[in-house]
């Protein structure tokens, strides 16, 4: 049997088999390195694919060692994705001379006495436990520019901008032999990151898991592929299938960045607690909230959503917000009361209902777009 073929420009851009990358997922500041590791970077590059190293947990030497094992592990295309905050407003003590590390109770002193103080009184009504964790001030969320410069001495294939317009490194990049892809929520960031030089454009949905804007999917992609011409433009958000991936090429899209369907996977870097809420949810299972960074994010529905909205308070900037949602879920965590942790996850949860390699979930995705394309949608279509 001859192997199924899905080919389109971004295969040829990027010297990949298949048009699917799976989103360079990650945490943002407390250093735990899930989401996207190395393992589901190179399984999905492996599988011809291109895999997405999330990068935002790691300091930047550990990010460079990560690059490293990949490139050790696979010879075939990769990416990496940093997060590029305009601000650290995180104090002086945690400036880019200070030290690596702090006790996150001590951040916490350093905070608005507001959001001191709710996070003080949330423990002391739920009977939390203090629990003493050491905050990583040397992630490459914390020192973007040293982690970009990473990212360019490594040659990475495709740098990928999380949050954040990458337009300020394209040159470089390119002078390396590296493109650069940044994420947009909306037609007019959509423009703007095209104007800066970036070679690909992620078209984000609402639907989408973790940092996400308010625009749905379905009209997301038309406008943002029109904003951003002749830029190209790849689908994310509700894609977990190849009925999402149909659909995507279809409204003129070269290709996926498909993030909850491989973190619910073998190799994909969620914690198990998360991986279970993935698979036990339904299409209503997630929530869009500023709790857990400051900036709109959605992750699996619990209860310190609500915590959070009954708060009365304001989300400090990304990624100080941060600090907050790290104390209260540490605390959850050790406490063992599950209802309050969730992790990031899109609305495309409700589809997905079991952990499998991430070879599998690429070869199922191609092998039902191929079908939906070729025999499908010819059968619609009376000429």
């Amino acid at each position: 049997m001859s192997k199924i073929r899905l080919r389109t420009k971004l295969c040829d851009m990027l010297g990949i088999e298949y048009p699917i990358l799976s989103a360079g997922m990650g945490p943002t500041l407390l250093g735990e390195k899930t989401g996207a590791p190395v393992e589901l970077v190179v399984a999905v590059s492996e599988a011809g694919g291109l895999g997405v190293l999330g990068g935002s947990g790691f300091t930047v030497d550990e990010l460079r060692q990560a690059i490293q094992d990949i490139k050790a592990r696979t010879d075939k295309p990769f990416g990496v994705d940093l997060l590029l905050p305009k601000h650290l407003d995180l104090g002086g003590a945690m400036g880019q001379d200070g030290p690596d590390e702090l006790p996150l109770s001590m951040v916490l002193d350093q905070i608005p006495k507001p959001h001191r103080e709710w996070v003080k009184k949330i423990k002391q009504e739920m009977g939390l436990p203090d629990v003493e964790i050491q905050l990583r001030l040397n992630t490459t969320t914390m020192r973007p520019k040293e982690s970009v410069q990473v990212c360019i001495d490594e040659k990475v294939p495709l740098f990928c901008a999380g949050l954040g317009n990458p337009g300020f490194m394209v040159d470089e990049a390119h002078a390396n032999g590296m493109k650069v892809l940044g994420i947009t929520g909306n037609a007019k960031n959509a423009k703007r990151m095209a104007d800066s030089g970036i070679d690909l454009l992620v078209a984000q949905g609402h639907e989408g898991g973790g940092h996400t804007g308010r625009i749905g999917t379905m009209v997301l992609l038309p406008a943002a592929i029109d904003a951003a011409d002749p830029v190209p433009v790849l689908a994310a958000g509700g894609i977990g299938d190849g009925r999402g991936m149909a659909a995507a090429l279809s409204m003129g899209c070269i290709g996926a960045w498909v993030g909850t369907r491989f973190l619910a996977t073998d190799e994909g870097g969620a914690l198990d607690i998360n991986k279970k809420k993935i698979v036990e949810s339904n299409d209503e299972g997630t929530r869009v909230s500023t709790a857990y960074t400051g900036k709109t994010l959605r992750a699996s529905y619990n209860g310190y959503h609500d915590l959070w909205a009954g708060s009365g308070l304001e989300p400090l900037p990304f990624p100080t917000q941060i600090v907050i949602s790290s104390s209260l879920l540490a605390a959850f965590i050790e406490s063992g009361q599950e209802k309050f942790v969730g992790g990031l996850a899109g609305q495309v949860s409700g589809i997905i209902h079991d952990i499998k390699p991430a070879a599998r979930v690429l070869e199922e995705m191609v092998a039902e777009t191929v079908d939906i394309l070729k025999h499908k949608l010819p059968d619609a279509v009376d000429m």
